[in-house]
């Protein structure tokens, strides 16, 4: 019996994708749990991050105002750029004060978020009542602990969000990295197998 073995360099391109994203996944897990442990620094530099992606963001949308200074909208590009790169300088030159100002909207927004939960869920009573009630006290109760202890929690409130981040995000892509490979490896075998001739030589 002859069997014919054929390398598919798609389905092998396909699978060292998922690979690197799987690799791609475990490196923000770590940078996630060790954002966790050491969640001031990871404050810090979430902060310094979002000012750098205001002023390049920035940068680039007075570039494209510029090209486009014959429209009627270079004017408010023109004006959206500046603040963008005035705010990425203000949160580069003061990460802690724009952590603070971050968290105390943080808060104001889970409060209000946490209100309108409640109130909607008691007025409405649909079927997700008993859940929607659930996240509207828990939304409360994390926006007035916040508060709370502001300003010192801001020094962990961003970089404990943006670790969560990083680490769910993280997950994910390990999920997706394993799972698209073990679904190209099991695409691969009945093709293989397809393949295969039946009769004996």
């Amino acid at each position: 019996m002859t069997v014919h073995k054929a390398e598919n360099p798609e389905a092998a391109k396909l699978s060292r994708g998922f690979g690197w994203l799987a690799v791609l996944g475990v490196i923000l897990v770590i940078a996630g749990l060790v954002g966790l442990i050491y969640t001031g620094v990871a404050t810090l530099t979430s902060m310094i991050l979002f000012g750098w992606l205001l002023l390049i963001g920035g940068v680039v949308g007075l570039l494209h105002a510029v090209q486009a200074r014959d429209s009627n909208f270079f004017w408010l590009g023109a004006v959206v750029a500046a603040l963008n790169i005035a705010a990425g300088v203000v949160v580069i030159g003061r990460p802690e004060a724009a952590a603070a100002a971050l968290t105390m909207f943080a808060a104001l927004l889970f409060l209000t978020g946490g209100v309108f939960r409640l109130a909607g869920s008691l007025v409405v009573r649909g079927p997700q009542f008993g859940w929607t009630l659930v996240q509207g006290a828990f939304d409360l109760l994390l926006g007035i602990l916040v508060l709370a202890s502001w300003p010192s929690s801001s020094k962990y409130v961003i970089g404990c969000f943006f670790s969560l981040a990083l680490l769910f995000d993280g997950l994910g892509l390990v999920a997706t990295g394993f799972g698209g490979r073990k679904v190209v490896g099991m695409v691969t075998e009945r093709q293989e197998a397809a393949a295969k001739p039946t009769h004996l030589e």
